[in-house]
């Protein structure tokens, strides 16, 4: 299930629009008409990208009266970065290991 997760929490983000709206609703939560009025679109159009973010896991949001305001749900936003960390260790090992090696080939040359 986590896999399916965070296929859709990358998906999301692949999206210049929807990064720019988690990046503001990092800082804070935002009514939609606030998170749409900067983008160069409609409202409407705004309203889909931040509904993929709700699917995403990404974003709540809560309708009060005729106002609905956004906010980050930090779970998913962790469980990606836990997932791009354990590559990075993976990776930088595997580095470590090649730098290991060729310092210990070029000290036997």
């Amino acid at each position: 299930m986590l896999k399916y997760e965070l296929d859709r929490t990358f998906a999301a983000l692949a999206d210049p629009t929807r990064r720019a709206l988690v990046e503001r609703l990092v800082q804070g939560p935002a009514t939609v008409s606030e998170l749409a009025r900067p983008l160069p679109m409609s409202l409407p159009a705004a309203m889909l990208h931040l509904k993929v973010l709700e699917d995403s896991g990404l974003v709540t949001s809560q309708k009060v009266g005729r106002v609905r305001t956004c906010r980050i749900d930090p779970k998913m936003l962790s469980q990606a970065e836990h997932w791009v960390g354990e590559r990075r260790q993976m990776w930088e090992r595997s580095l470590d290991r090649l730098g290991a090696f060729l310092d210990q080939s070029e000290a036997q040359s």
